[in-house]
């Protein structure tokens, strides 16, 4: 057994307990107090530091680095989100950062939170949804010839897409040349995922994940189409699926064990990878691939829908939100918000039955050039279900028309913010509109009673 004063010893030296040659270290002051027993800590620790260098851990600062708000606080932003972006702004790598409108509580990093970072990503700020995204698709379809079809479309929609964990197609599996990508080899447990990733390939997964039929009002001209005109197009909104939940989940465990041989008093959710090392590019590879797989996700949903059918489509749009793109002023990560760089077409989507928006980013600076990627949320999934008031859900979707498949009490528009709010923050400021969207068919993963 150690001796107290050997424990001791072994205490003075956390701070170096990452070197490699920490024993030589140890042994050392071990001797050395052992030969000084009259000596203090403070003494000990001061001939270490004379023999060896003061070794320099990485840090919280005490204040945290500037970052924006595109709301009040307490009124549009909740304290609980600025507080947990206070703390991703502390972080020692951390440069600027910015809180987007729809802002609410995350995991470690708020959603709605920008963070740019210093030749460092972190795997938990992209979250567990990598390259979560949002597609829009417009068609060769009048308003009216839709409403009368509508059912018809519906149904098409629903067999073309598919929920949850597995991926159930009436047509069978579904097939892209994402599963034929070279990234897949790059690793033994990249390998590992791609059975499971091509058996999800096309699906759209849970939560708040989405397909909706929209009818679109253009109020600014864009790519052929003018002011004032209408049009229909298909709204979806999903991610990687379980391959990147599993790939976020192993390289959030990397990204810990690596904080913790260079940085102290840095808490479980905000940790990194530099860079600039080995495993830092390997996940930014294996982020890119899941950002490659998400996206075929969505063409697939779309490809096969319109095949099925036989719509002639004129557009094609799509952003991603859960994601990090290294740009010279660093590692710019947007958990839940959209990219807004000058004339950046991007989509943001309202809560289930509420209107969504086709804008254009106006590149401001202090936003680092990003806008909401929706309404948010005022209430947890907890608290929402037991707010949930179901007769005035009916009647608000009734009222509107809306003809909705799947959707649980966690998801409806009463646990958002008012997406007319949210855009009132940001429009003239981060976004200008090109076209609102009003959905008339909502299909999400839950229940559903296959009804109105």
């Amino acid at each position: 057994m150690k001796t107290q004063k050997a424990q001791k010893t072994h205490k003075l030296l956390d701070n170096y307990r990452h070197l490699t040659n920490f024993p030589e270290i140890a042994q050392a002051a071990a001797h050395w107090a052992k030969a000084n027993p009259q000596a203090t800590p403070a003494e000990l620790l001061a001939w270490v530091e004379a023999s060896y260098g003061v070794e320099q851990w990485l840090t919280v600062t005490a204040k945290p680095a500037p970052f924006a708000m595109f709301g009040e606080p307490g009124v549009h932003i909740p304290y609980n989100a600025i507080e947990q972006m206070e703390m991703v702004m502390r972080l020692p790598v951390a440069q600027r950062g910015a809180l987007m409108p729809d802002a609410h509580l995350g995991y470690a990093m708020p959603i709605g939170g920008v963070v740019s970072m210093a030749e460092a990503i972190s795997p938990s700020f992209v979250g567990y949804d990598i390259s979560c995204m949002m597609q829009l698709s417009l068609f060769d379809l009048t308003p009216a010839q839709f409403m009368a079809e509508r059912r018809q479309l519906a149904a098409v929609l629903r067999g073309e897409t598919s929920f949850g964990l597995g991926a159930d197609f009436k047509t069978g599996r579904r097939q892209h040349a994402v599963m034929d990508d070279p990234r897949w080899k790059d690793t033994k447990f990249l390998g590992g995922l791609k059975a499971k990733a091509g058996q999800q390939l096309g699906s759209s997964g849970g939560g708040n994940h989405f397909a909706d039929l929209m009818i679109v009002d253009f109020v600014r001209d864009h790519e052929g189409y003018r002011a004032g005109e209408q049009t229909v197009g298909l709204l979806t909104h999903s991610g990687s699926r379980g391959a990147g939940y599993k790939t976020a989940t192993h390289y959030v465990g990397m990204a810990a064990a690596y904080t913790r041989q260079i940085a102290r008093r840095i808490p479980n959710g905000y940790e990194w990878l530099a860079l600039d090392a080995e495993l830092g590019q390997e996940y930014l590879s294996a982020m890119q691939l899941m950002g490659a797989y998400a996206r075929a996700n969505h063409d697939l949903i779309h490809d096969h829908f319109v095949a099925a059918a036989g719509l002639g489509q004129r557009y094609r749009a799509w952003n991603r939100h859960n994601y990090a793109w290294v740009e010279d002023e660093g590692v710019i990560h947007r958990k839940g918000a959209t990219p807004a760089e000058q004339g950046t077409v991007g989509l943001i989507p309202g809560s289930s039955g509420t209107t969504s928006y086709l804008v254009r980013g106006l590149g401001n600076a202090a936003s680092l050039h990003s806008s909401s990627h929706g309404a948010g949320r005022w209430f947890s999934r907890t608290e929402a279900k037991r707010r949930h008031d179901e007769q005035a859900f009916l009647q608000h979707m009734a009222a509107l028309d809306i003809l909705h498949f799947g959707l649980e009490p966690d998801e409806t528009f009463q646990a958002y913010k008012d997406i007319e709010m949210v855009m009132a923050l940001q429009e003239g400021i981060l976004v200008e509109v090109i076209a609102r969207m009003t959905p008339k068919v909502v299909l999400m993963g839950g229940k559903s009673d296959d009804g109105d």
